[in-house]
């Protein structure tokens, strides 16, 4: 980093912020895929305890 000029950084800094940004959009969609099909943290739970309840 030391031996490359201002530009060049603030271009590979751009670049690793858009990256960030792309993954995070979709991450965050992906989650919202997950919580419309399977519901909430809740939701999941209270299915999950009702499974063992009837199992036993």
């Amino acid at each position: 980093m030391e031996t490359r000029p201002p530009e060049v950084i603030a271009n590979i800094a751009l670049c690793l912020i858009h990256q960030t940004n792309f993954l995070l959009d979709q991450q965050i969609r992906r989650l919202e895929q997950d919580f419309l099909q399977e519901g909430g943290l809740r939701e999941r739970m209270t299915r999950a305890r009702l499974k063992i309840r009837g199992q036993s």
